[in-house]
């Protein structure tokens, strides 16, 4: 089976970090980007990495990045740049193509031009640390919507022993525990039987209002 290919444009911080990630995760990928010292950094590291103006179409072309399944474009600050090279993936028919943006303006013109998923890396982390920072239990969060999230919380003292039957949180709090991760390993859509341990990991998915309200009874 054919190994899933990346292009990554912009080895800077986020960049080189999401790359080599994928690397780590036994994909294929290119990194591309103007600074020679940031291509011959990542040189050994990526499948290939190149020096290149991926705001130039004909490079891209030559480049076969329009047999690539997912483009990114990781470019820092230079907004520009970065929506000539989201238009360019796209108009290369690169299936799922996904972008940083700086801001919310920047965001909003890489949606209108159809880029498939846009990340703020800065806010979004932002955002994590701040749950983190004020729930104890809270290892991550990871905002879906602005109604939804998901997060991995510590199972507290005060859950030892106890079943997801005796928690009900989706009748009570409106929220669910789809996965426990533990020493054995993680079990999936645990059932109503399954018990919480402390120590534990709980994966809750839910409207941001209860699991708030969720984690606000496990830290009384």
């Amino acid at each position: 089976m054919k190994r899933q290919q990346f292009v990554v444009i912009g080895l800077g911080r986020f960049g080189s970090n999401l790359a080599l990630e994928l690397m780590d995760l036994g994909y294929e990928v290119l990194g591309i980007d103007r600074n020679e010292e940031l291509v011959e950094e990542m040189s050994d590291q990526l499948t290939h990495a190149v020096v290149a103006d991926a705001t130039d179409e004909e490079v891209l072309k030559s480049l076969g990045v329009r047999n690539f399944d997912c483009g990114i474009v990781a470019i820092g600050n230079d907004i520009q740049m970065s929506i000539l090279a989201a238009i360019l993936l796209k108009d290369l028919g690169i299936k799922t193509v996904v972008a940083k943006a700086i801001s919310v303006l920047h965001g909003r013109a890489l949606e209108k031009l159809g880029v498939d998923r846009v990340i703020y890396p800065e806010r979004d982390m932002g955002i994590r640390v701040a749950h983190q920072l004020v729930t104890p239990n809270l290892l991550d969060y990871i905002e879906l919507s602005k109604e939804y999230s998901i997060v991995e919380m510590n199972v507290p003292a005060c859950l030892h022993q106890k079943s997801l039957g005796d928690l009900n949180p989706r009748a009570r709090f409106g929220c669910s525990i789809v996965a426990i991760h533990r020493d054995g390993g993680i079990l999936v859509a645990p059932t109503a039987m399954d018990q919480l341990t402390e120590g534990d990991i709980m994966v809750i998915i839910g409207a941001k209002k209860n699991i708030e309200q969720f984690e606000t009874i496990l830290n009384q």
